[in-house]
């Protein structure tokens, strides 16, 4: 029996320890996440569809921007961008805009930008005489050079830039009324804003220069940004960036959520948010979205892959340059200025108009018309027996120019309103729809019967159209043209491949609603080929019932069985299949569309839109086959829409396929498991820096509790071992059960939501709790997902488990190292036991003036994270000598002390990810000369417990242990810290270093609880004291 509890001792006192269960979860736990990045890097891939952008560089840096307007003049400096070749004067001359690159970005980013800027203008709008007298002047582009700060770490970062830009903008704005600067027209306005646009960070920061104390009212109501994060922090290792963003979130929610505009300081605002999709693998687009924030009034998100001719994704950086994207961007900013305007921008309502117009795929329920605004300018005259198409007959087109005599009309009559509900107009061509005086191929009129009396004029139009030829009688329709609607779509034949390649001419579409047609007749397709072409259109009228497929079915259901869906063969143009249940952004798809047999071959091949609404995210697929479907729809740790807005529709896929073929198409759907598994990395890779403590808290929660009731600190392997036994499955199966809890919860509040929706309007607005809901756990509302909770368990087990056997690695290398240059009888007495005069490397005097002068440090110099690294470099090193020991003496005592000291250092070691970004901008400083201490990193509590603690094991003193009722308090406060670090850690990360923290200032209080010392023990202490003590170098 003693040989038996001889063994049991052994076991527990070895570092290696590993049991079939702690090897097989390793290996499980690293199989899954192998599967993640597997799946992450060859599954569901966007293609990269950028074109490279070219530009000649030039800027002008200005050094009287100094310390008398900013006090970060030596740390920052402000620059203008001018195109080479095409506008060289640096004076000013247009509409300011402040470009704000984002987390370690250069100001030299704004180049793609100011270049096609440049470009445009010189090249189309300085031409037009149209444009001019609209106010369409140059843009000015101004560029910050923050030295490559770093901000998505550091709070107080990302509030100096703010603070700096604030009074960047009243610079820039003094410019243009100082003569000798500005070739401005006289008769102008000075202008009173700029316009802003951020990258990454930078747009957060653009939102945070709103509620500066140094903000200047009003110079601000123009914000666009690209892959911004603005409804969660990236990283919450900082607690000043999450305080940061709250204060700015909520100033922002509580301003729109105001009745009255007198009300609100940012009704002028608009704020546009663009994210590049699955391709950004630095920030999760799902952050990109203003829908927590920002009312459609006011704003909106949009993703590359839906803005009109651009159709691809983009990554982080991509964004900044690709060549599509800048084209659109700038033709929108020229689109919205007004330089005859002190604000240089349009009213609100005209800039919102003119960001859908550019940016929104036109598809959208948001998207305006113009045509119900129009006045009839063209007057068509046609042949009294002009064939007009029967009602509900589609028009078909497979060609243009049969006769080339002279144009033909084809009229559809429009349905009377009142007829089956849904009923909407469609229209589809290869050719570009004509604008009033154009001479191209295919022109659409919408038109009533205009009855001309004798006398009347006919110079109300500016646009006559006689198709009539001979004919002495006539029938006259007066029109409005719809070129100014026209959506444009990717060319789908059986010979393309990608939607954003260039080389083919988009199709041109038509969509209106049967109300937008009230007061028309007819619609008119004027074919003005003058000669035989491949051109072609289709147009008809269609009703909901017909052209909508709404698909009930549950996400359980379709993941078992999948979808398939038959389009039948007497079918409209284009088709909706909607599925509301589709709504997670954790899942990715498999589409297949089938091919249909067409006798006369097709007009044009297959196209689908896959689209979700709460985002304006739209990808299109030409000549489709098979398709990866995956979105970025309600997302973990995502705040809910703002002002409890309609709950989300789903997914939906549009399909446009041709109706001429007379067969059926079949459409099957599937979830891809495979590919939804590398989902779960983008949105959950904070999960393995909080996860892996509630792992470690619990491994020391039984190593104490066994060694107060048996003396005996188990090894952190060991301990590991009887967890995984005992308290790690029911910790993984309790959270589980709390997050089946917490997503019935949510979805119980959000019915009641809708059941009441005059008291729900204003609900979110009013309570911002009901922003954090989906802030615990794994952020996630849905308990479809119930079983990530253990999976991500298995996972940081096994990392855990990692981690362990590396830093033991470490310990025994170093040991080794350290044998050879030290002799081990110098840590300890020659019964092999450790005492503090022994194993200490320096005298307790010695240690006490370091400590002070560490202290005193942190408090006025250096932040305590870098303290807290230095520390850790220390508890290593009394791993290192406390391993040597054990190893060498065999004693009980010495292998409890060397695990004490382990269990610490793996517990410093997960915090240490926490404290190392700010480490970085600290460093990041001290390169650019930045000494300005920042209050927030100079708490010396929030490092004092940590320095005492490492300070009293480098002495080789092992805690005591406790048999009393405090007992339960180190219990406690380990559970404490497991419970927050898997319900809280993901959010507030930076949290659990200072519980952390409170766990040390416990210990060193045990350690130093002189009721519990011996008079032995007070003896040996104060025989350190004696400064004669010998004093060993460290190693």
């Amino acid at each position: 029996m003693v040989e038996g509890h001889g063994r049991r001792r052994s076991r527990q006192h070895n570092p290696w320890s590993c049991s079939l269960y702690t090897l097989a979860t390793t290996l499980l736990g690293f199989g899954v996440l192998a599967l993640i990045m597997q799946s992450l890097m060859t599954r569901q891939l966007d293609i990269k569809g950028c074109e490279m952008s070219y530009m000649r560089p030039s800027f002008t840096h200005f050094p009287d921007f100094d310390t008398e307007h900013t006090r970060f003049a030596s740390k920052y400096s402000l620059y203008l961008y001018r195109e080479g070749g095409i506008d060289e004067d640096i004076r000013v001359k247009g509409v300011p805009v402040l470009f704000i690159p984002g987390n370690a970005g250069s100001y030299k980013q704004v180049r793609p930008l100011a270049a096609e800027a440049a470009s445009h203008y010189h090249n189309v709008l300085r031409h037009d005489v149209g444009a001019s007298r609209a106010g369409k002047r140059p843009l000015d582009f101004f560029s910050v050079d923050f030295n490559e700060d770093i901000t998505a770490f550091h709070g107080q970062t990302l509030l100096d830039q703010a603070e700096y830009l604030n009074d960047a903008i009243s610079f820039i704005l003094s410019l243009y009324h100082t003569p000798s600067r500005s070739v401005r027209d006289s008769d102008l306005p000075d202008p009173t804003s700029v316009i802003i646009i951020g990258h990454s960070m930078g747009g957060i920061v653009a939102r945070t220069m709103l509620i500066m104390p140094n903000y200047q009212a009003n110079s601000i109501n123009t914000i666009l940004t690209l892959s911004a994060p603005h409804a969660r922090p990236p990283v919450s290792f900082d607690g000043d960036i999450v305080r940061t963003y709250k204060g700015i979130n909520d100033y922002w929610r509580y301003a729109y959520s105001q009745k009255w505009a007198i009300d609100n300081p940012l009704w002028h605002v608009t704020l546009i948010s663009i994210a590049g999709g699955g391709l950004d693998t630095v920030v999760p687009s799902d952050y990109a979205s203003l829908a927590s924030l920002v009312p459609e009034t006011h704003g909106f998100t949009v993703f590359t892959s839906s803005i009109p001719n651009v159709w691809t994704g983009m990554d982080h950086l991509a964004i900044t340059w690709c060549d599509q994207v800048r084209k659109s961007i700038v033709r929108a900013l020229y689109d919205v200025t007004d330089v005859s305007r002190p604000t240089q921008t349009l009213p609100r309502a005209e800039r919102m108009r003119g960001f859908k117009k550019w940016f929104l795929t036109g598809l959208e329920d948001i998207a305006e018309k113009t045509l119900p605004h129009k006045e009839a300018r063209t007057l068509l005259t046609l042949e009294d027996n002009n064939d007009i198409m029967a009602q509900g007959e589609k028009l078909v087109l497979k060609s243009l120019g049969k006769s080339k005599q002279k144009p033909k009309a084809y009229l559809l009559p429009v349905p009377p309103q009142g007829t089956p509900e849904g009923r909407k107009f469609t229209l589809l061509t290869n050719e570009r729809l004509d604008s009033p005086g154009d001479h191209g191929r295919v022109e659409v009129l919408f038109c009533s019967v205009y009855p001309l009396q004798a006398g009347q004029s006919q110079t109300l139009f500016s646009m006559n159209m006689d198709l009539s030829g001979d004919s002495s009688g006539s029938t006259r329709l007066a029109c409005k043209n719809a070129a100014s609607d026209v959506i444009a779509l990717p060319a789908s034949t059986r010979q393309s491949t990608y939607p954003f390649k260039s080389d083919e001419q988009p199709f041109s579409y038509l969509q209106y609603d049967l109300e937008d047609l009230a007061v028309h007749q007819f619609v008119a397709v004027v074919d003005k080929a003058g000669e035989h072409s491949t051109g072609w259109v289709m147009a008809e009228f269609s009703t909901a019932s017909d052209s909508v497929i709404r698909v009930n079915m549950g996400l359980q259901r379709l993941l078992t069985t999948g979808l398939t869906v038959r389009l039948p063969a007497n079918r409209p143009l284009v088709m909706d299949i909607k599925l509301p249940a589709l709504i997670s952004s954790l899942l990715a798809y498999r589409v297949h569309v089938g091919k249909q047999s067409c006798d006369m071959g097709e007009v044009f091949a297959p196209l689908l839109r896959q689209y979700i609404t709460d985002v304006h995210e739209s990808k299109f697929f030409v000549n489709v086959k098979d398709a990866d479907i995956n979105v970025h729809g309600v997302a973990p740790y995502m705040p809910p829409p703002f002002l409890a807005k309609h709950p989300s529709n789903g997914l939906s896929l549009q399909i446009w396929t041709d109706p001429t073929c007379d067969s059926s198409v079949e459409v099957s759907f599937k979830v891809d498991i495979y590919g939804s598994i590398g989902k779960l990395w983008m949105r959950y890779r904070l999960v393995l820096a909080a996860f892996p403590l509630l792992v470690v808290a619990l491994v020391m929660r039984q190593q104490f509790r066994v060694y107060d009731d048996t003396g005996v600190f188990m090894s952190f392997a060991e301990g590991l071992n009887d967890c995984l036994r005992s308290s790690l499955p029911f910790a993984f199966a309790a959270l589980t059960f709390l997050s089946i809890a917490l997503a019935g919860a949510q979805h119980r509040a959000a019915k009641s939501t809708q059941h009441w929706p005059l008291e729900g309007r204003f609900s979110n607005a009013s309570n911002p709790f009901d922003y954090t809901n989906n802030e615990l756990l794994l952020g996630s509302g849905d308990a479809f997902f119930w079983f990530l909770v253990p999976v991500f368990g298995v996972i940081c087990v096994g990392i855990c488990v990692v981690l362990n056997y590396v830093t033991l690695s470490v310990t025994y290398m170093f040991a080794t190292l350290y044998s050879l240059l030290r002799s081990s009888s110098l840590l300890q007495n020659t019964d092999g036991r450790r005492t503090p005069t022994a194993f200490a490397v320096t005298s307790t005097r010695q240690r006490v003036i370091t400590t002070c002068i560490l202290l005193s440090l942190v408090s006025t110099v250096i932040p305590y994270h870098f303290a807290y690294m230095v520390l850790c470099i220390v508890q290593m090193a009394t791993c290192v000598r406390g391993f040597r020991l054990a190893k060498e003496s065999r004693l009980d005592t010495n292998y409890n002390f060397y695990n004490y000291a382990h269990s610490i250092l793996i517990l410093m070691i997960w915090i240490l990810p926490i404290n190392l970004p700010v480490l970085v901008v600290w460093v990041r400083n001290l390169t650019v000369h930045w000494l300005t201490p920042f209050s927030s990193h100079h708490n010396i509590l929030s490092i004092m417990p940590f320095i005492l603690l490492v300070e009293t094991l480098s002495t080789g003193r092992m805690v005591p242990r406790v048999q009393s009722h405090f007992r339960l308090f180190t219990n406690v406060l380990l559970f404490s810290i497991a419970a927050y670090a898997a319900i809280y850690g993901v959010t507030y990360a930076y949290v659990l270093h200072h519980l952390a923290n409170i766990l040390c200032a416990w210990l060193v209080a045990i350690h130093f609880d002189m009721s519990s010392l011996s008079a032995k023990q007070i003896n040996t202490i104060l025989q350190t004291m004696d400064t004669d003590s010998k004093v060993k170098k460290r190693p």
